[in-house]
C-alpha cells in the first residue's frame, strides 16, 4: 500500500454500502484504513485491497487520528462510541451518519466535553458516486478539522463548508433530499398519468428527464425574489393562472392519485385566499413558512 505525503491513519466505523464506498476511496488514495463493523466479514474485500481490519470499535479508534462513524442512525453512534469518548479524545470525528440538525448539535456538544475535534458530514451522493461526478459531501463544525483534512475529505466528493454550527450540514443535507423527492414524486404521478395510454416509465423519463433539467435553471430565480421578498417582480406567471385544476381533472381521468398535485394546489390556494392571487408562484413559500 502507498502511503500518502500526510501520513494521516484513517479509521471507518461503520461498513455498509457507503461506509465501505468511503473507506474504499480512502484505500485508493493510500491512506492507511483501518476499518470496524459491528458484524464479522463485512471488512474482508477492503482487508484484500490493503486496509487493516480491527476486531472491535476501540481498537479500529486507536487506529487512527480521524475516524469516520458512517452508521445506522444517531443512536447507533452513540452506542458505539460512548464508551470510546476517552480514547477518541485528541482525535478528529468526522460523522457521515444521517442525523437531524439537533442531533448533530448534541454530538458536537459531547464531542466537544470529551476533548474530540468534530466535524459533521452530509453525504449528497449514492455509494457508487464516491470518489467520482456529481458527488459532493457537506460539512459544519471544525473549521480547522475541515482545513486540516480538506485533501482526505476531497477524495469522496466536492466539500462545501458550511460554518460552525454542526447542523448546518445535516440541514441541507435533509433539505436538499426533501426537494429530491418531492421531485421525484411529482414524475412518478407523471408516469402514472400516461401509463393507462400505453406509455412506458422509460418512455415518459425520457422526455421527463431534459424538461424537468431545464427547469432547475429557473431555482435562482426562485431565490432572487424569495429573498428580496417581493412576489410582484414583473415576469412571474401569477397564482391566478397557476391553477392546477387541468392536471387535476386530467389525473381524476386517468384514474390515478392526485395526492401529489393536491399538495401544490392547497400552497397556491392557501395564498389567493389570503388576497395575493396576483403574485407570483414563489409567494407559496409563505404557505410552507406558515402551515394552516
Amino acid at each position: 500500500m502507498t502511503t500518502t505525503d500526510s501520513g494521516v491513519r484513517v479509521s471507518v466505523l461503520g461498513l455498509g454500502a457507503m461506509g465501505s464506498a468511503l473507506a474504499g476511496a480512502l484505500l485508493k488514495a493510500g491512506y492507511p484504513t483501518t476499518c470496524w463493523n459491528r458484524s464479522p466479514g463485512k471488512a474482508d474485500g477492503l482487508v484484500a485491497r490493503g486496509a487493516e481490519a480491527a476486531g472491535t470499535a476501540g481498537d479500529a479508534v486507536r487506529a487512527g487520528q480521524v475516524v469516520i462513524a458512517c452508521l445506522l442512525d444517531h443512536a447507533s453512534v452513540h452506542e458505539v462510541l460512548d464508551p470510546l469518548a476517552g480514547e477518541l479524545a485528541g482525535r478528529t470525528l468526522v460523522n457521515v451518519t444521517t442525523t437531524s440538525p439537533e442531533q448533530s448539535r448534541e454530538l458536537a456538544d459531547w464531542a466537544a466535553r470529551a476533548g474530540i475535534t468534530y466535524l459533521d458530514g452530509g453525504i449528497m451522493a449514492v455509494p457508487h458516486m464516491i470518489g467520482g461526478p456529481g458527488a459532493s459531501v457537506l460539512y459544519s463544525g471544525s473549521a480547522d478539522a475541515f482545513h486540516q483534512y480538506r485533501p482526505l475529505l476531497d477524495l469522496w466528493g466536492t466539500s462545501t463548508y458550511l460554518g460552525e454550527d454542526a447542523g448546518l450540514a445535516p440541514l441541507y443535507d435533509l433539505a436538499l433530499l426533501a426537494a429530491m423527492y418531492v421531485m421525484f414524486a411529482g414524475f412518478l404521478h407523471g408516469a402514472a398519468m400516461v401509463a393507462p395510454a400505453g406509455v412506458t416509465a422509460s418512455a415518459f423519463a425520457a422526455l421527463a428527464a431534459p424538461w424537468l433539467t431545464a427547469m432547475t435553471g429557473g431555482f435562482e430565480g426562485f431565490g432572487a425574489v424569495v429573498d428580496g421578498g417581493d412576489y410582484t417582480v414583473e415576469g412571474q406567471q401569477s397564482l391566478h393562472f397557476s391553477s392546477l385544476d387541468d392536471i387535476l381533472a386530467a389525473s381524476s381521468g386517468q384514474g390515478v392519485s392526485t395526492e401529489v398535485v393536491d399538495m401544490v394546489q392547497r400552497l397556491i390556494q392557501r395564498q389567493i385566499d389570503a388576497g395575493h392571487g396576483d403574485e407570483g408562484f414563489a409567494r407559496i413559500i409563505e404557505s410552507i413558512r406558515h402551515p394552516a
